[in-house]
């Protein structure tokens, strides 16, 4: 009786919580107050060097990076890097938003500071507009490419994702009118769904949507800044 006794005595209390989560919470707050610095400093970083490859890049490869299309694969990266630790997707189109934001902050920053002054207004502003959609947008899309087991996300990422040099394909060559670098990104926007496919059949998908998206973008994008420049 009394062994029995001790026993029941010596078991510790169900409510208690384990040791160990009290070591993983502030663990898990500083990784969530991190990430967001984190895509905001890479942002940042990213604009101040697409500003410098203008200068770097031979004329008219130097557009390129002076590009919606070629920005907004930050935010399409920083969605894919961040599916595996990031769990709800609000929290992956906030990162793409930040990582978008601080690239105009860096491109426009760096042309301030660095160059001759960024001039007006108005294009940052209408940038920093465009970041706060494309960069939800792309970095949902890089977190379905990822992670999603539904076909359509990830058709529809992938095909969105190579609409973007599809867009810079008909702008390079019905606006500015430089061949090279519109078969250049028509040459990116067809590589990009096949590349990065898990199967045939969503390769297939992904460039039939690629096709679509592209004529969207190009007159969702540069319709707009045709009209603001007019």
């Amino acid at each position: 009786m009394e062994c029995i006794v001790t026993f029941m005595t010596s078991q510790p209390s169900t409510t208690s919580p384990p040791p160990t989560l009290a070591l993983e919470r502030p663990a898990h707050r500083n990784r969530a107050a991190v990430t967001p610095l984190l895509c905001a400093a890479t942002g940042l970083t990213f604009g101040v060097l697409t500003n410098l490859l203008q200068g770097w890049l031979p004329w008219p490869w130097s557009q390129l990076a002076n590009s919606g299309g070629v920005w907004s694969v930050l935010a399409f990266v920083t969605g894919a890097v961040l599916a595996p630790r990031v769990s709800g997707v609000r929290r992956i189109a906030a990162a793409g938003a930040l990582a978008e934001i601080g690239l105009v902050v860096g491109y426009y920053g760096y042309a301030e500071l660095g160059r001759d002054g960024m001039g007006s207004l108005v294009f940052p502003l209408v940038w920093l507009a465009m970041a706060c959609v494309s960069g939800p947008l792309f970095g949902t899309a890089g977190a379905w490419w990822r992670r999603s087991d539904r076909l359509w996300r990830r058709v529809g990422a992938l095909g969105a994702f190579g609409g973007l040099f599809g867009s810079e394909c008909l702008h390079s060559w019905l606006t500015l009118g430089y061949a090279d670098q519109a078969i250049a990104c028509a040459a990116i926007a067809c590589a990009l769904p096949p590349a990065l496919a898990r199967t045939w059949r969503e390769r297939g998908l992904s460039l039939g949507v690629m096709v679509l998206a592209s004529p969207v973008a190009y007159a969702a994008v540069y319709g707009l800044l045709d009209q603001i420049s007019a």
